[in-house]
């Protein structure tokens, strides 16, 4: 076996057991890498055999990874989520946003509950005109103390998301807070669906868009990153020249 049927065997097994894929451009020898955010975001319990799930103990890794490579230079996102741990889809969005590499992310099917924050926290965003995204209040399964303090508990951890999606796009505090619930009305705890354009028209997303406009808004970022790399490099060897 050749190096070319082994480098594309190995490809075609981390696609298949992690969803990811680095995209090289051999001419520039510069990665664009691939992140797939499907199905649930699992956290600290194990889901079903027969679930798609997006571990977070996979993503936080490869995430660190990406920061600390030299041949990597940006970050696309794929998202195709109904949500999940609430933990786990604030740690990978966290992350995300806290790369110094470009990053942009793609709503397809949909991106939503904790998904959310994940779409946002990229440096551009994009959805697909059919994309859905849904907005709800927090909601937890198991057993629930009716007490003041779970209800504490509860406010706090909506503050988190709300939060960050604010401070990660243009939609406002109280209109985030609108579309999550309607006060006093328990049987409006469904939330508000957006669909493509309307998540544009919210603040939420930046642009409605596809595969093509993602891919290339990420390499008019990368280049821009990848002569910031160089000029600073420049700089450097010109203060060292003049010491």
């Amino acid at each position: 076996m050749g190096k070319k049927e082994e480098q594309e065997m190995h490809r075609d097994e981390r696609i298949e057991q992690t969803g990811q894929l680095t995209l090289t451009d051999n001419k520039e020898e510069t990665s664009i890498h691939l992140l797939t955010i499907i199905g649930e975001i699992e956290g600290h319990d194990n889901l079903g055999s027969s679930s798609k799930t997006t571990k977070y103990e996979h993503i936080l890794p490869q995430l660190a990874a990406i920061e600390d490579s030299k041949n990597i230079s940006g970050l696309l996102v794929l998202l195709n989520t109904m949500g999940g741990d609430v933990e786990a889809g604030l740690a990978i969005a966290e992350m995300i946003a806290s790369l110094s590499k470009p990053t942009v992310s793609l709503v397809l099917g949909g991106s939503h509950s904790i998904g959310v924050p994940i779409a946002v926290s990229t440096d551009y965003s994009y959805i697909v005109p059919s994309g859905t995204m849904v907005i709800h209040p927090v909601r937890m399964n198991g057993t629930v103390i009716g007490a003041q303090q779970t209800y504490d508990y509860f406010r706090q951890i909506q503050d988190r998301i709300t939060g960050f999606v604010c401070s990660h796009c243009s939609v406002s505090k109280q209109r985030m807070e609108e579309m999550m619930i309607r006060q006093g009305m328990l049987s409006r705890d469904l939330g508000t669906i957006l669909v493509g354009e309307q998540a544009v028209y919210e603040g939420i997303i930046s642009s409605v868009g596809g595969i093509r406009e993602a891919v290339q808004k990420l390499h008019e970022l990368a280049d821009g990153y990848r002569a910031g790399r160089m000029k600073k490099k420049n700089s450097n060897s010109d203060k060292k020249k003049i010491k």
